[in-house]
């Protein structure tokens, strides 16, 4: 039984990708270093997926990963909110299902998370919206999860997660959660490619119905 859904926000609520390298790349202009190039595919995935403080560790190296984490705290990340769109058919979907059951957003994303959701009008939709600033460890640690289980005041064995990413993934698997993958490609996952199957794949799961034919 679904009984209440969790989602991450970078990829699946807002597609959110050239914001963030927008902001990553303004940081690394401070310190007098190139920006991220579109191309340089494994850059602009880690900006996409883990915390602020990791994205620089990679980035950079411990040693300038911290002056670097100072920069970003200072810069307004609202002015790259307007690069920001929904996901398509996001936002009807979330009106659906916040009628039916409670929502929560656990994404790696900071403080910025608060900003995009009073922009976008998220809080009407979400009992609860948690970022890294929640938990001790962001995904694929489960915190951010099990935290969300918490504040929904429902067992991990009744939520489902909707992710993009690989340590989406691997959050739910360490939390014990179900795990649904938004676009991409996840073996041994559920997979929807529009937020327009995913009522579909939750009545299929609470009846014992079986998963319908468009899931991978």
């Amino acid at each position: 039984m679904v009984r209440g859904l969790i989602f991450d926000c970078d990829g699946v609520l807002l597609d959110s990708l050239k914001a963030n390298v927008a902001f990553y790349s303004a940081v690394l202009r401070e310190l007098g270093l190139p920006a991220i190039a579109d191309d340089d595919h494994e850059k602009v995935y880690l900006c996409h997926t883990v915390t602020t403080p990791e994205v620089f560790a990679a980035l950079l190296g411990p040693e300038q990963a911290e002056r670097a984490v100072k920069i970003a705290a200072a810069i307004d990340y609202r002015q790259f909110i307007p690069l920001i769109v929904p996901e398509p058919g996001i936002m009807d979907l979330l009106a659906e299902l916040s009628s039916t059951m409670p929502l929560a957003v656990a994404t790696n994303r900071g403080n910025s998370m608060h900003d995009l959701s009073a922009y976008f009008g998220l809080d009407r939709y979400f009992s609860a919206i948690l970022t890294s600033r929640d938990v001790v460890n962001g995904k694929p640690h489960p915190d951010l999860l099990l935290l969300a289980s918490e504040r929904l005041k429902l067992p991990v064995t009744d939520l489902l997660f909707v992710g993009d990413m690989d340590v989406d993934r691997e959050a739910a698997r360490r939390a014990g959660m179900a795990f649904v993958g938004y676009k991409g490609h996840f073996p041994d996952s559920l997979t929807i490619q529009h937020h327009q199957e995913l009522p579909q794949i939750i009545r299929s799961i609470s009846t014992g119905s079986g998963l319908p034919a468009s899931v991978v």
